[in-house]
């Protein structure tokens, strides 16, 4: 009987070493699967989705991988305008802004005449070329003063991973966004009221002083399909593919859809809706965010949870180093107060967001 049992005994033993085997190896292809089937969800290069109230990504695939922003830049153009102009200002198109690559059907012609107001309109809507161009040279006086105004609001925004070369997002060297510092920038473009109601609207009319109207259709599909659209901006060129950056509503919630380098405009919009509805699952789940990368993405130093961090989170961190910086200063009389500030701040935003042309 003693010799029996302890047969037994070793079989025993033997089976539950293949039954923890087993149930490992059963969660390691599980987990294999489900980040094989999450990594199908989407097959932009890049794409991010964030709650609009807080910045918390709700899910993630290489969103810090840099690419063209296309036209999705000129949200920036746009908020930069808007800091700096009345929206009542005349703007007389130059021979340069007309000279700008622009869709023929809203194509402005030099020695024309618009507003501020109706300009953003052709910018935003129509994703106009000319109107982003000529918008830069009335606030600037040129393009290129523009352009480091836009990179000044970027670091302000905190999209530390983003370099604008022109006002319009046509190709360019040295021109490059990420996925999460373009959620971050729809996010802080909802701050202007302006802004929110024209990426909202699904047509508009213009009028140039000389009597000529323009008429313009949004360049974004999903205003006409999905109701709880707020509004977005989309972009393309044969460098950066198509790219959107999209905000969505529903049950008082909002997300924000950020997408670059798909493949082709049909799967832009089903991508967006899709990746829509898995922020709002999150949301309402209370869930962890996915976030994975791909060899594109090669940067690993990303930590997952600071992507997490809420606004007052993050504006505590920044007052308490703000406060040290300010300390130290006094002491050692290096530089100046100011100075040193922005320093602090510089280095706070870095910290943070480090982990953390058809239209």
């Amino acid at each position: 009987m003693k010799i029996k049992f302890k047969v037994q005994s070793s079989k025993f033993k033997v089976n539950t070493k293949k039954i923890v085997f087993l149930i490992v190896f059963s969660l390691l292809i599980f987990n294999y699967q489900l980040l094989t089937c999450l990594a199908d969800e989407t097959s932009s290069k890049a794409a991010v989705v964030i709650e609009a109230s807080t910045g918390r990504v709700l899910f993630a695939k290489n969103p810090n991988l840099k690419l063209p922003p296309a036209s999705t830049t000129k949200l920036v153009t746009a908020m930069v305008v808007l800091d700096r102009a009345n929206m009542s200002d005349k703007v007389t198109i130059s021979n340069a802004a007309a000279n700008v690559p622009s869709l023929k059907e809203t194509k402005l012609r030099a020695g024309e005449t618009l507003t501020v107001e109706t300009l953003l309109y052709a910018a935003l809507i129509r994703s106009a070329n000319d109107a982003a161009f000529a918008l830069a040279e009335v606030v600037a006086g040129s393009e290129k003063k523009f352009v480091q105004l836009m990179n000044r609001k970027a670091v302000v925004i905190g999209a530390s991973n983003t370099k604008f070369i022109n006002t319009t997002g046509l190709p360019g060297k040295g021109q490059y966004t990420t996925a999460y510092d373009l959620s971050k920038i729809m996010r802080y473009a909802l701050k202007y009221p302006v802004i929110k109601e024209i990426i909202g609207k699904k047509e508009a009319e213009i009028s140039t002083e000389q009597g000529r109207t323009i008429a313009l259709v949004n360049t974004n599909k999903l205003l006409w399909s999905d109701n709880g659209a707020v509004g977005g901006k989309t972009g393309y060129t044969k460098a950066a593919r198509h790219c959107f950056v999209y905000a969505g509503e529903k049950e008082g919630e909002m997300v924000i859809v950020a997408l670059l380098g798909a493949q082709r405009r049909e799967v832009l919009w089903n991508e967006a809706e899709r990746l829509g509805k898995r922020g709002f699952a999150v949301i309402a789940s209370n869930e962890q965010p996915v976030v994975y990368f791909t060899k594109a993405d090669y940067r690993k130093t990303v930590k997952i949870k600071s992507y997490q961090k809420t606004d007052k989170a993050r504006s505590a961190k920044a007052a308490s180093k703000k406060k040290l910086n300010k300390t130290k200063t006094i002491k050692r009389g290096n530089d100046s107060p100011a100075k040193e500030s922005k320093k602090a701040k510089d280095k706070g935003i870095a910290k943070n967001v480090a982990y953390g042309n058809k239209g």
